[in-house]
């Protein structure tokens, strides 16, 4: 069995579990996808510049929570951040599939009623964060695919953007790379897109990097409402329609009030699909157990079936839990009346 490395709640100095008087009026966490993401992997400037996105994004939904917005808002908002930062798999800076296209996935869900929306296979929505929670409030379905998810978006009014929006050198180069291992053909260079190295001067992921590419939200409002959402780029190099466990309800992405929880997943996707992560997570927690004690035990079943990667959960009285078997996961966690703390290897304290 793979090891397990947890990171407890209490680390970003928020309270595990929460005593009825010490609830925050409201608690968020987000993540940015995990991995092996090990000290040497990045440089200063990239350290700095991936602590400084998990900040805007948690500063983002915190800004909708400290105003009485809901727990869907602030999911949203922190999301939409983290879909325009080249820095993340998901939105702009997504990875790119063996033909050379960006294919993006996205779900939400609402804890106080358990709707839920997703959409898988995007190439054009802006936000397909936007687009899976308009899925959930303006259809009457759960999940849309390819051209139906594009058109339904495009729609309902949400921007649309050329393919060429979403690419990133650093990703194109993954994809050739990819491709070379395999000894797969290259597709040529997207059209619309600036010629090669123009984009260096742009904040990038590191060129080896080894995580799961998926960004993700969870959030308890003033009211009492949980809610989670989760964005991902994919897998490089995916073939075939391949969708991971982003925009599956119960795999990669949950929330219930009844159950007590809410939780976005990062990782090997086939592996979290398989185990029903999400779901598994809030039925533990529906049982009894702490968020964390539930992250922990639901990350080393994943394990023991051959599963890297990581959650964020939140609980129904704002305490928030980090679990992981990989060497890090972008994350970061605020409550009211606190600043953001974020962290990126699994050792952080």
């Amino acid at each position: 069995m793979r090891s397990v490395v947890m990171l407890a709640a209490a680390a970003l100095a928020l309270c595990t579990p929460c005593a009825a008087q010490d609830r925050p009026a409201w608690s968020f966490a987000i993540h940015g996808g995990a991995g092996v993401i090990e000290r040497a992997d990045l440089s200063p400037e990239q350290d700095a510049a991936y602590r400084a996105a998990l900040n805007r994004a948690l500063r983002a939904g915190g800004e909708v929570l400290e105003a009485g917005g809901s727990a869907l808002d602030a999911v949203e908002a922190a999301i939409r951040i983290m879909e325009d930062d080249p820095l993340f798999n998901a939105g702009r800076g997504a990875v790119f599939t063996a033909a050379g296209r960006n294919e993006l996935d996205a779900a939400v869900m609402d804890g106080t009623t358990r709707n839920a929306g997703a959409v898988a296979g995007l190439t054009r929505t802006r936000h397909p964060i936007a687009a899976a929670r308009a899925v959930m409030e303006d259809s009457p379905h759960v999940m849309l695919i390819g051209e139906g998810a594009e058109t339904f978006a495009a729609a309902q009014g949400l921007e649309q953007v050329d393919p060429a929006f979403f690419f990133t050198e650093s990703r194109w180069r993954a994809l050739e790379r990819t491709l070379r291992e395999r000894g797969e053909p290259i597709p040529e260079r997207p059209s619309g897109v600036p010629p090669s190295g123009a984009t260096a001067a742009v904040a990038q992921p590191p060129l080896d990097e080894r995580k799961f590419g998926t960004v993700g939200a969870v959030a308890l409002d003033r009211e009492g409402r949980l809610a989670a959402g989760t964005s991902t780029g994919g897998m490089t190099a995916k073939r075939w329609g391949r969708v991971g466990d982003v925009p599956v309800i119960g795999a990669g992405t949950y929330a219930s009030n009844a159950d007590g929880c809410a939780v976005s997943a990062t990782g090997s996707g086939e592996y979290f699909i398989r185990a029903t992560v999400a779901r598994d997570i809030c039925h533990r927690t529906a049982r009894g157990l702490p968020v964390q004690a539930a992250a922990e035990a639901e990350i080393a079943d994943v394990g023991s079936i051959g599963g890297d990667g990581g959650v964020i959960v939140m609980g129904a009285d704002g305490s928030v839990a980090f679990a992981m078997n990989t060497s890090g996961m972008y994350r970061g966690a605020m409550t009211a009346g606190s600043a953001p703390r974020v962290a990126i290897y699994a050792d952080e304290e």
